[in-house]
């Protein structure tokens, strides 16, 4: 089968906007977490969120307008924008030219999102009720699998063109289903990740209702997201996207592409076993790892490092560890674990992407951020929490997690490239 390298990635998350911009806030290890300005949350349980930010687009800030026509930004939602912004990053980092047919017949598109364009159905919902005309528009500018479409125009990508809907496994299945088109010769480029807008009145309500949100915190948000940690009580909903460029090896060598990273392995499984908590015994997360693993042809002793899905909620950061410590069980060292959802909040849909590439620029710089707020870590047998300051270790080998509601997981694999 063939070997698949990543060769462009592209963010904007509640840092802001660009793969320099958010490492750099990443490692300085600070929170983006922030009482929620996009509506009145004043008889809101949930208060904090961490939100994209806005701006003239100086200091990371994302201005729409330089990514995407005038014209077209009142016809599609937020989620659409920073997957087009996310994408024309990683676009300019792999160093493609424009892709031309038929060439453009193996070059597709892969974007996850778990809610797709929530706020402007609200929105419109409430427009509607109130005597508004619904807009020509309000269908395309919503549906999930619009970032996709509007990509594979923009771009000329003429092979596979979808969406992946998994909840916060999106993107991260989009990025294992993209790695699989490639494997088995289907494609030699694809384009994909995930991206999230959903921080509105439905979405931070329907969310707490559920009571997956934190809530302890809203006088202090930078300590509401706290993986791992005994005082831990819900996640942090966050927005934005993040997209990557998976490439056949030879047509990026051909091309002289800088390699970043060789996606090695991706697992998947089901907890069947509950449509929003996780099965205790940690038995799905666990045969995820496994099989992400045996997918790269490794040893679980190989893996250096797990961005772990920790969430911050008490039910998920218990069963991953518990996971984590099952799989390293006849291990003689611990494996480093963080979640960078401490610092950026849960991106739903978009996490398993920003993680993604999180992971790569730890495994490329040699540095582990930490897991924020963990004050009071849970008990384990087999990780070494990174908290308080960044780690700086060889990596060889980085694995990323994501769970979803409906009992699905997802495992990668990111390795560095070797010629071998």
């Amino acid at each position: 089968m063939n070997r698949v390298v990543v060769t462009g990635m592209g963010l904007v998350t509640p840092f802001g906007c660009g793969g320099e911009h958010n490492w750099n806030k990443l490692i300085s290890g600070n929170s983006s977490a922030k009482k929620i300005t996009k509506f009145d949350v004043k008889d809101y349980k949930c208060q904090v969120a961490c939100e994209v930010p806005h701006g003239n687009g100086d200091n990371g800030t994302f201005n729409a307008e330089e990514w995407i026509e005038k014209k077209e930004l009142k016809k599609i939602d937020d989620f659409i924008k920073y997957a087009l912004a996310a994408s024309e990053e990683a676009f300019q980092v792999s160093n493609l030219n424009k892709i031309n047919d038929p060439e453009s017949f193996r070059a597709g598109c892969i974007i996850g999102s778990g809610m797709g364009g929530l706020p402007g159905i609200e929105q419109t919902s409430i427009d509607f009720e109130n005597g508004k005309k619904i807009s020509p528009f309000f269908i395309t500018g919503r549906i999930i699998n619009m970032p996709a479409g509007y990509l594979s125009i923009k771009y000329n990508l003429k092979g596979p063109n979808y969406s992946t809907v998994s909840a916060c496994a999106s993107s991260a299945h989009a990025i294992g289903e993209a790695y699989r088109l490639i494997q088995h010769g289907q494609a030699d480029i694809m384009m994909t990740g995930g991206s999230e807008a959903t921080i509105s009145p439905i979405g931070i309500g329907g969310f707490t209702s559920c009571k997956a949100l934190s809530t302890k915190f809203n006088h202090s948000p930078s300590e509401s997201s706290r993986p791992f940690d005994e005082q831990r009580d819900g996640f942090v909903m966050g927005e934005g996207a993040a997209t990557l460029i998976l490439e056949e090896l030879n047509h990026a060598l051909d091309r002289n592409a800088k390699i970043l990273c060789e996606i090695k392995g991706y697992g998947m499984s089901s907890d069947a076993f509950h449509y929003t908590l996780p099965d205790s015994s940690g038995d799905g997360a666990y045969r995820a790892m496994a099989n992400s693993i045996q997918d790269a042809n490794l040893i679980f002793d190989e893996i250096d490092y797990i961005n772990a899905h920790g969430t911050s909620t008490p039910a998920g950061d218990k069963a991953e560890s518990i996971a984590i410590d099952r799989l390293f069980a006849e291990s003689e060292k611990k494996v480093y674990v963080s979640s960078t959802k401490s610092q950026i909040g849960h991106l739903l849909g978009a996490a398993g992407a920003v993680e993604a590439v999180y992971s790569i620029m730890s495994l490329n710089n040699g540095i582990i951020p930490i897991n924020l707020n963990l004050k009071n870590e849970l008990e384990t047998k087999k990780i070494d929490f990174i908290k308080d300051q960044p780690r700086k270790v060889s990596l060889s080998n980085v694995m990323s997690n994501s769970f979803g509601f409906g009992g699905t997981n997802v495992s990668l694999v990111f390795s560095k490239y070797s010629d071998n």
